[in-house]
């Protein structure tokens, strides 16, 4: 399983304009094709940018389904004037991930996204690996993931919250019981945080 992370940013003020076209899009059949896993906008953090994540089996799946999803005239969605920039990196999952997990977990997702040294990726996902379900009692667990394409040893990790308060407490928490972050892990050599609000459309609400 692949999951590939596509981070459009938005030129300020047009998140109304993009939210009106892409549901549009959306609602033509894309969604027949693959699933979508989710689709946010950024909060708090790096402004006017959506991220959306979608799964396959494989990069060959990838390619193919994406081949077969152009519907003329709806998808790819018309937001192309709409963007300032955009990137999108291949993940791959931690092996202790819930791939089942969808529906209502915030409204609020924190995305980390962490900068190993090389070969540092396997210490992580050890440390995690004893750690992780302590953790995830606190509150949801969406999901880690390691790069293998775009910008290497990256991991991303996302958990949702219910509200802000929610979120500071729980870390505050975390880390006065010492449950998080995973005793033992190596050290990032830089970090990254992203708070997103779901569209109406994510299966991720």
């Amino acid at each position: 399983m692949i999951y590939e992370f596509r981070t459009y940013d938005l030129k300020p003020r047009t998140l109304p304009q993009y939210t009106s076209i892409l549901t549009d899009s959306l609602a033509a059949g894309r969604l027949e094709r693959s699933p979508l896993f989710g689709y946010w906008h950024s909060e708090f953090g790096q402004l006017n940018q959506a991220l959306h994540v979608w799964p396959y089996e494989d990069l060959a799946e990838r390619a193919e389904v994406r081949e077969k999803a152009v519907i003329p005239g709806s998808w790819p969605p018309a937001t192309g004037p709409l963007l300032a920039g955009q990137h999108a990196d291949i993940y791959f999952p931690a092996p202790f991930n819930d791939e089942s997990i969808t529906g209502a977990q915030g409204p609020f997702y924190e995305l980390r996204v962490y900068t190993y040294a090389t070969g540092d990726i396997p210490k992580v996902i050890d440390a995690w690996s004893t750690a992780i379900d302590e953790r995830r009692k606190h509150s949801p667990f969406i999901g880690a993931w390691f790069t293998e394409f775009g910008r290497l040893n990256n991991w991303a990790h996302m958990w949702a919250y219910s509200s802000l308060e929610e979120r500071s407490r729980v870390r505050s928490e975390m880390i006065a019981q010492k449950i998080w972050p995973a005793p033992g892990g190596p050290t990032p050599l830089n970090q990254t945080s992203t708070l997103f609000l779901p569209f109406a459309f994510s299966p991720l609400s």
